[in-house]
């Protein structure tokens, strides 16, 4: 089964100036976002395999769509976050089938790596909602200057019988990182941790 998508919206934020300090380069990130048909909608099935491999189709659209629109090269990418909001007549099994089991395979590949996590957040709403996407470095999950997060809503999504899934990544870390830890320079990345 392939998605049925209503609407792909894309948005990309750049970060110039914070407390009055310019930032050079900008920061930048990016979410793609994909409003699709919930096949299960208002029903339950115990068999979510259908939601699993829309998951990893969605992995590779909106991983291309995020790294196209910071127009850098996938391994330039420093780190991402996925998000999913399920209408009404969903359930939360339907966002968690997109988002774990194959979605973030595609998404390291196209991202060249991706050793850590991909940080997620999923909830049930309606039109309107606001998807908050968490944020982690792609390679170590101890770098607190990629702790961070990328808010955004589309407003007639999702519909009682549709899910809005999204996918964030970004170019750098926060602005002014300055809460020590491990630094993007440090990074190993063979553990997904360090």
């Amino acid at each position: 089964m392939s998605a049925v998508i209503r609407k792909i919206v894309t948005v990309v934020e750049e970060t110039r100036i914070e407390m009055g300090k310019a930032i050079s380069p900008p920061t930048r990130r990016a979410a793609a976002i994909a409003v699709i048909e919930n096949p299960f909608a208002g029903k339950y099935v115990e068999d979510l395999s259908p939601l699993v491999a829309i998951g990893e189709e969605l992995g590779e659209l909106l991983a291309k769509r995020a790294v196209a629109a910071l127009g850098i090269d996938g391994a330039k990418a420093h780190s991402y976050g996925k998000a999913a909001a399920v209408g009404e007549n969903g359930e939360l099994e339907h966002a968690a089938a997109i988002l774990h089991p194959k979605m973030g395979a595609p998404v390291r590949k196209t991202l060249g790596k991706g050793a850590a996590l991909i940080p997620s957040s999923k909830k049930r709403s309606g039109p309107g909602t606001t998807l908050d996407i968490p944020l982690g470095h792609k390679d170590a999950a101890f770098v607190r200057s990629h702790f961070d997060g990328m808010e955004v809503q589309i407003n007639d999504a999702p519909r009682a019988n549709e899910i809005m899934v999204a996918l964030a990544v970004t170019d750098s870390g926060r602005p002014l990182p300055r809460v020590g830890g491990l630094t993007a320079a440090e990074i190993k990345g063979d553990d997904g941790l360090r």
